[in-house]
């Protein structure tokens, strides 16, 4: 059952996932990560601390087309995220 819509980690909306989502350690699907930041029941880069989240999330945003106001916008909710608590 869902939690949430969207990653707990980088707040992407777990529909545009094109998996669907991460995966956890028993091989079935994550309904709180995506597959960019949550394989194999373990996050992808587990050193990786708020800040460079929301450097990544605004660049990734910015490759989209997104302006940077609006690419900040979303990554300043990253701390009400699961992962970020």
């Amino acid at each position: 059952m869902a939690t949430s819509n969207k990653c707990q980690s980088c707040g992407m909306p777990l529909k545009a996932d094109p998996k669907g989502g991460g995966s956890n350690a028993d091989g079935s699907l994550s309904h709180e990560y995506c597959s960019y930041c949550y394989v194999n029941g373990a996050f992808v880069n587990p050193d990786m601390n708020m800040e460079e989240m929301k450097a990544l999330v605004v660049e990734k945003l910015r490759e989209r087309g997104f302006p940077r106001f609006v690419a900040s916008f979303f990554a300043g909710g990253l701390d009400r995220l699961k992962r970020w608590k």
